[in-house]
């Protein structure tokens, strides 16, 4: 006869609860070894791979939007959000003249840009729905679904962000797709943060939605910040 603590041992064995992430399918993508030949020698080969093979490669984003998104609507103040998590970036409105997406990338690449972020806003509703990342000169480019933003406006008491080159944090990003992705968001932020800012941005992958969080910390009493 089981003693009651293995009978409950036993139970939970045997009772897993069904959740999203237990009922996935197996993805075969994912990397189980960092250090696969095949990997080192696609990231080698990237179209990124110019850009962590120069130690002095600094990012230049221009952010741009859809055209001519409202006023009164929520791109201005989310442009301003993202010119103060991203070091060094532009902000550039576009108008009521149509320019293509493609014309529009080869003139930020001629203009020396490493990278173009659109802000699409749904004008009807005046919601921000959807980012489109392109890397200058020569791609890849990722189109994301944009949904639950929160500027700094609309979190009551948010800290201010200082002018210190924040910390990047990735998580789960363990699939082949999810690496490039990576490696994409990688180039947006300069590569030495200065950590005695205390500023982290953090991108967290969970059932193919990313979870974006910008904050700041604070170090305990008798604690002394990285130099």
């Amino acid at each position: 006869m089981l003693r009651p603590r293995l009978m409950i041992q036993e139970r939970l064995k045997t009772n897993i609860p069904t959740t999203l992430e237990n009922q996935r399918e197996y993805d075969e993508t994912i990397i189980k070894d960092p250090q696969d030949l095949d990997l080192v020698s696609d990231l080698a080969n990237d179209e990124f791979a110019s850009f962590f093979a120069d130690a002095t490669a600094a990012p230049k984003l221009l952010i741009t939007t859809s055209h001519h998104p409202s006023l009164s609507g929520p791109t201005h103040t989310f442009a301003a959000d993202l010119l103060n998590v991203f070091p060094g970036s532009t902000f550039r409105p576009r108008g009521r003249t149509y320019l293509t997406l493609q014309k529009l990338a080869s003139g930020a690449a001629e203009r020396g840009f490493t990278d173009l972020l659109v802000i699409n806003e749904e004008k009807a509703r005046k919601k921000i729905d959807a980012i489109t990342l392109i890397h200058l000169p020569s791609g890849p480019s990722c189109r994301f679904r944009v949904s639950s933003v929160q500027t700094c406006q609309s979190i009551t008491g948010h800290g201010n962000a200082t002018t210190h080159l924040p910390e990047l944090i990735l998580n789960n990003f363990t699939t082949r797709l999810g690496v490039r992705v990576a490696r994409f968001f990688q180039c947006l932020l300069p590569k030495q943060p200065q950590f005695h800012g205390r500023q982290v941005v953090t991108l967290h992958n969970q059932r193919d939605f990313i979870f974006f969080r910008r904050h700041r910390y604070v170090f305990k009493d008798g604690e002394h910040p990285p130099l």
